[in-house]
């Protein structure tokens, strides 16, 4: 068996990759590991269990919350809520462990199984590879100690989440949103009805699109993947800016009042001068990953920032920022993370600092982003292929080295097997926008024939 987990859970189509029966024997698993390295001594476990709006996510939090009960772990069914919202309540209601169902920003075909340990956090990976082999051994018909009688889990709703969320998150914006009007894209996702409520409270003009989740539409030309319908929003709106999240809402990107796109990065450099001028921001450093813009990296220098850079996917981010106590990190895609506040990336939570930003400043968010200037990056994924082989593929090491040759000291050049998906990841910098392009299409043309 492969490993099942990836960079952010396990993954893959509803039904036929992941399906009811795994769901199941990944819960039990979990609650086994868990019990061996100690995290249920002394006390009755408990869980935390929400998900998206997508269909599949239905069946599937059936089948985890069976599992977990069947196990001996009490369950607390959220509903549709964000992955930080699980990950918060987790924390907040002293849960054992927390599970997020969703597929992110992923098509609503595919969805996933998110653990959190006790406080909110990712789970470590040699806690994930535990895990993997338990429910390995469960599936092949190895026996497990099964509790019976008043020893099997109970199973109850907990409404209170929504509001407990919301509150978390306005308790967190130093200044209120009064005057500005937004336009939200909630992807018809996890955050359609926490997003709007808390910008609402905390004082914003809303506007909502992409807020009519039917278990179907989720990400469908929408969200924080398709920013069309958030600029064109904007500008018909007459809106300050615009927020948008992608299906889980632990992302955010932006739209200024011009309809240009603000990404993560920008994000990431407006939030950091923020923290900085309230003392917020410990080391004045950012922790980001090597997909940065170059942009980003000399407009934090520029200002007398430092940037720590890891591999590819906010988890990495995290674990620098808290084994050296950093309090900003994220990535380019709007993972953004800060963890005075949250344990993981929370798209509403950055959107509303973002906005309250502006409110504090006076000054739009076109004029806070231009702190940095993006240089031309494209990037090409080239789906299909042998991703395992990235790193092995003489040809390919070859077709890099020539790009980074022609490239000089003006650009860069990454590839990287996404951690979700069977594709690879072709980035390309350069001054030059055209010259991006090209050696980007060349490289994703050695990909094709190198690892396909």
């Amino acid at each position: 068996m492969g490993r099942l987990f990836g960079t952010d859970g396990v993954r893959g189509v509803a039904n036929a990759d992941l399906t009811a029966e795994m769901a199941l024997g990944l819960s039990v698993a979990a609650a086994h590991v868990l019990a061996e390295a100690g995290t249920f001594e002394g006390h009755r476990p408990k869980a935390v269990v929400g998900r998206d709006p997508r269909a599949s996510g239905e069946f599937l939090e059936a089948a985890v919350v069976a599992g977990l009960a069947s196990a001996g772990v009490d369950v607390m069914r959220v509903g549709v809520l964000p992955t930080p919202a699980v990950a918060h309540l987790t924390g907040s209601l002293g849960a054992d462990l927390g599970v997020m169902l969703s597929a992110s920003h992923n098509a609503m075909p595919d969805n996933g199984i998110k653990f959190f340990a006790r406080g909110g956090h990712k789970l470590a990976d040699e806690l994930e590879d535990r895990i993997e082999s338990v429910y390995d051994e469960h599936r092949h018909g190895e026996p497990w100690q099964r509790p019976t009688g008043a020893s099997v889990g109970r199973v109850r709703s907990y409404d209170q989440g929504f509001d407990e969320y919301v509150a978390h998150l306005l308790g967190v914006l130093p200044n209120r949103l009064d005057g500005l009007k937004i336009v939200l894209d909630e992807a018809h996702g996890a955050a359609a009805g926490v997003s709007p409520e808390a910008f609402r409270q905390a004082g914003a003009d809303v506007v909502t699109i992409g807020a009519e989740p039917d278990g179907l539409n989720i990400n469908d030309g929408c969200g924080s993947t398709h920013l069309d319908k958030l600029k064109a929003a904007v500008l018909d709106h007459g809106a300050a800016l615009g927020i948008a999240h992608d299906g889980d809402a632990d992302r955010c990107l932006a739209v200024d009042h011009t309809g240009d796109e603000v990404d993560g990065d920008q994000i990431l450099a407006v939030l950091a001068l923020a923290m900085r001028e309230h003392s917020a921001l410990r080391a004045d450093t950012v922790v980001a990953t090597v997909m940065s813009n170059l942009g980003f990296k000399l407009a934090l220098e520029r200002e007398g920032l430092k940037l720590v850079q890891t591999a590819v996917g906010d988890r990495y981010v995290l674990e620098e920022m808290k084994e050296h106590g950093y309090a900003l990190g994220g990535e380019q895609s709007g993972h953004v993370i800060v963890l005075d506040h949250a344990t993981t990336g929370d798209g509403t939570l950055t959107g509303l600092l973002l906005a309250a930003r502006v409110a504090e400043t006076g000054r739009t968010l076109r004029d806070l982003a231009a702190v940095m200037e993006r240089l031309p990056q494209v990037l090409i994924n080239v789906p299909d292929v042998d991703r395992t082989r990235v790193g092995s593929s003489a040809e390919l090491a070859a077709a890099v080295t020539e790009a980074e040759r022609e490239l000089g000291s003006t650009g860069r050049v990454l590839l990287r097997p996404s951690g979700t998906e069977q594709l690879v990841r072709v980035m390309v910098e350069a001054a030059d926008i055209e010259q991006a392009r090209s050696v980007a299409g060349r490289l994703a043309d050695v990909v094709k024939s190198a690892l396909g």
